[in-house]
């Protein structure tokens, strides 16, 4: 599995502990961006880097983790992309279920959430329950994921 991981200045910070915490356990890592620190980037540019990667990718369950100030942002911007299926996630829960049965292939993490340090506990759970939960590929899953696909 490919995974592409992007933030805008929010997230910064954030995603050099995912990316850290993603290469340990031996994931196939690329950070899109950005790679310093400006307040003034914008994060729908990073959202279609992400998807643009995704949707161009050989490997055969490309993903990406955004990361903004509250990840309602990313997923907006990701979203507008036909096979993109982004999710905003915050428990361990809504990583299960978004994977489950929506096959979430772009997870939005809030950094205002996540960046606490006692959150680091909860950041690696929700990442592990992310990229460990299969698809279920219910028929009612799929035809679901196809409508969205048609708007």
């Amino acid at each position: 599995m490919k995974i592409y991981i992007g933030s805008d200045h929010r997230g910064f910070y954030l995603k050099d502990k995912v990316e850290e915490y993603l290469k340990g356990r031996g994931y196939d890592v690329e950070n899109i961006g950005p790679d310093n620190y400006n307040p003034e980037d914008d994060f729908p540019e990073f959202a279609q880097k992400a998807t643009v990667k995704i949707k161009t990718s050989d490997d055969q369950d490309p993903r990406a983790i955004l990361m903004c100030g509250g990840a309602q942002g990313m997923g907006m911007a990701a979203n507008r992309f036909k096979g993109i299926r982004a999710s905003v996630v915050w428990d361990t829960e809504e990583a299960k279920w978004t994977r489950n049965d929506n096959d979430s292939n772009v997870l939005c993490l809030p950094a205002r959430i996540f960046d606490k340090p006692e959150a680091k506990l909860d950041l690696y759970n929700v990442l592990d329950t992310w990229l460990e939960t299969p698809f279920s590929g219910a028929t009612r899953f799929i035809r679901r994921n196809k409508q969205i696909d048609e708007v």
